[in-house]
């Protein structure tokens, strides 16, 4: 393999986003839920383009909140990908992130 058909590897990274109160996903108001299926818009069109490997909420009942798994060409597009979220956006789910080192299943061709 010549050095220009080797790919760059990409970097993944952990979302993780804090709703505003433990009962969100059960007392949204009509506002909230408006935001929050905009939020998933989002983000499935992410999963569409092979951005988000998988996201969706973690229902602990303690501490509820949202994770996504991303994948990126750099660790550049994490910030903006968090920053153009209807979600983050409306104040209402803010989001912190880390870098992962993914274990991902072995890609045959």
């Amino acid at each position: 393999m010549s050095d220009n058909t080797v790919s760059k590897a990409k970097m993944h990274f952990m979302l993780k986003s804090t709703p505003p109160r433990t009962t969100f996903h059960q007392d949204m108001t009509a506002e909230e839920r408006d935001i929050m299926l905009k939020h998933i818009a989002y983000w499935t069109d992410k999963q569409n383009q092979g951005i988000a490997l998988v996201f969706g909420p973690v229902l602990n009942p303690s501490a509820p909140h949202g994770l996504a798994i991303i994948e990126v060409e750099n660790d550049a597009q994490v910030p903006r990908l968090i920053e153009e979220d209807p979600a983050v956006i409306a104040g209402i789910m803010p989001t912190e992130f880390y870098p992962m080192k993914a274990m991902l299943p072995k890609q045959y061709t």
